[in-house]
């Protein structure tokens, strides 16, 4: 009887290798899950860490740049401008740094079972989503706290978080295939995220930007992620800045698109180096 050969090939990702893919869909739920219990295993607080974290550097923000740096906020609540941006960067951030690491951190797995790599990157976004899910809990607690109302516009935060994972999902693919060729490219990882967090209106609304800045600033595709977070809660046209959506809608697809040929044509030497 012939045994079946496979065949890695350079070209882009086809019909096939994404039915390759979604024959090992069990796997990515396998390896999503295990990568919660492994977050929360042999913790103090547990899951209450998802909880801890946002809610530090939401006072954090909160005191410097409401309290010190008294920036605006339109009338709006300062700690719910700071969650509205918190949120988003957080799960970008969390998906971004995840994937990057992914292959990395189970390089054993990579080296001894043949599977699409790409599995790999896919399933560590389930604890981002996990940590997120959690960290939304205490965003309604907030909302009813300080009694704010929620327009229509709610029901479009998940599409806007599609869209933050979707673009965290493409550069994080392309860092994962260069963090496992180059070593030393791990280091800078945390560099940017830290560099981005100011970088992006996290603690401020964007609207506090001379207009004349405000296109360049709109070049970061986080902005158009976070300003649209921001309108889907607060329902007010003066904390979003249109062209940012734009940007990021276009830079979320030309990303995915190479982050997944890159990843795909560096898939085959992954076992060798990692």
């Amino acid at each position: 009887m012939l045994k079946e050969t496979k065949v890695i090939t350079a070209d882009a990702p086809t019909t096939a290798y994404w039915g390759e893919v979604w024959r090992h869909r069990d796997l990515i739920a396998f390896l999503a899950w295990r990568d919660i219990l492994v977050r929360y295993k042999q913790t103090i607080v547990g899951v209450a860490w998802a909880v801890l974290r946002p809610l530090a550097t939401l006072l954090v923000y909160t005191f410097v740049f409401g309290r010190i740096a008294q920036l605006p906020s339109n009338g709006l609540p300062y700690a719910l401008v700071v969650f509205t941006g918190l949120l988003p960067w957080q799960l970008f951030s969390l998906v971004f740094g995840a994937v990057s690491e992914s292959l990395v951190t189970n390089a054993t797995l990579v080296s001894k079972v043949y599977f699409p790599r790409v599995v790999i990157p896919i399933s560590a976004i389930g604890v981002c989503l996990f940590d997120y899910l959690i960290s939304c809990g205490l965003f309604l607690l907030l909302v009813v706290w300080l009694g704010v109302p929620l327009g229509w516009q709610i029901v479009l935060i998940p599409f806007v978080t599609i869209l933050a994972v979707l673009s965290a999902l493409g550069i994080g693919l392309l860092a994962a295939a260069f963090n496992a060729h180059y070593r030393d490219f791990r280091h800078v990882l945390p560099i940017v995220l830290q560099l981005g967090a100011f970088l992006s209106p996290v603690g401020y609304l964007t609207s506090v930007l001379p207009a004349k800045w405000q296109f360049i600033y709109a070049l970061n595709p986080v902005v158009g992620i976070i300003d649209a977070y921001r309108w889907c809660v607060l329902g007010t046209s003066d904390v979003i800045f249109p062209p940012s959506i734009l940007v990021t809608i276009v830079f979320t697809a030309g990303t995915l698109w190479y982050g997944l040929l890159v990843f795909h044509r560096m898939e085959s030497t992954f076992a060798d180096v990692i």
